[in-house]
């Protein structure tokens, strides 16, 4: 795992074989964040990392400038490995991770956020019900940005919201913007 870009852009991190994590690849976070680049501007962006993982993604809105990004993780390994590298990195006030379970967060929030990264197990049962919170709770600002990675025999093309659909090699990525007011 890598970071793209920003200023810990080159830093790499491995995390434990024993990891039961998929991490978004180098490719598909790298092509991703070059189509982000041309619609955001990273340092007036609150962000949302949901399902962590090894960190890769919020790592990467940091290093990009994220004023203040939440990342959710529930499994012990995982927020450990991530509070590791964040310390490695020094990173203090911008990431605040939350070493708990994705939907009872979610149930409690009651913030909106201009970019929210979900990256859920691809075998979880209520998989579908992650956008669906995420719409009704209207956890979006206007003009603000979700993207989904998903296994790619999912369509989201009709569900709100929906934009557009990125395919990386084997990672699909479904994008939904909210619209300005």
């Amino acid at each position: 795992m890598r970071i793209i870009s920003g200023k810990y852009k080159g830093r790499r991190f491995d995390p434990p074989k024993s990891f039961k994590a998929r991490p978004t690849t180098d490719f598909a976070k790298e092509n991703l964040f070059n189509v982000l680049n041309n619609t955001i501007d990273w340092e007036d962006t609150i962000a949302l990392d949901l399902f962590g993982g090894t960190g890769g993604i919020s790592l990467e809105l940091v290093s990009r400038g994220c004023p203040q990004v939440t990342c959710v993780e529930k499994n012990f390994n995982h927020a450990s490995f991530i509070e590791k590298t964040k310390e490695e990195l020094k990173i203090k006030s911008e990431l605040l991770l939350l070493k708990m379970d994705v939907f009872s967060y979610l149930e409690r929030c009651r913030e909106q956020f201009d970019l929210i990264f979900a990256d859920p197990p691809y075998d979880m049962k209520n998989f579908l019900d992650v956008p669906r919170i995420l719409f009704e709770k209207d956890l979006i600002k206007p003009g603000g940005i979700f993207i989904l990675e998903h296994p790619k025999d999912h369509d989201f093309s009709g569900f709100p919201l929906f934009e557009d659909k990125r395919v990386y090699g084997s990672v699909n990525f479904s994008i939904f913007r909210k619209a300005l007011l």
